[in-house]
């Protein structure tokens, strides 16, 4: 389980930690964006110091309905105990983790300044048999 804390800004903050080829790792706080279908967003400065290496460019349509090309790096997360590989776009704005790094979560918000966020692992019910 995952907790962090809606901030001021009505944005639901979450703790992630990153890491980079040499096992480098960074505490790093990420808001979760449930517009972007995307897995994670990082600064520049901060793939720089973890050496993520470069996977390719891609393009991305914008909130605002624009269009935008970014670098992609592949960085490893670790997400509720589980450390997971995964690519993230460059961008000078504060962390995002999209929804496809939530994949498989459940994610619980108290909306309203200093609310709780929880991100717990999905349990899949096996069917009964009769």
């Amino acid at each position: 389980m995952i907790e962090g804390v809606v901030n001021a800004a009505y944005e639901p903050v979450v703790p992630l930690a990153v890491s980079g080829p040499a096992g480098r790792v960074r505490d790093i706080e990420a808001v979760i964006d449930t517009g972007y279908n995307g897995f994670l967003t990082l600064p520049r400065v901060l793939m720089s110091e973890l050496g993520l290496p470069f996977v390719t460019t891609s393009q991305a349509l914008l909130a605002d309905g624009g269009e935008a090309t970014f670098d992609v790096h592949s960085v490893t997360v670790l997400l509720d105990g589980e450390s997971k590989t995964v690519d993230v776009y460059v961008s000078d704005a504060a962390p995002l983790a999209g929804m496809r790094l939530l994949d498989g979560h459940r994610v619980c918000l108290d909306v309203e300044p200093r609310g709780r966020v929880v991100i717990e692992r999905k349990i899949t019910e096996e069917p009964s048999s009769s």
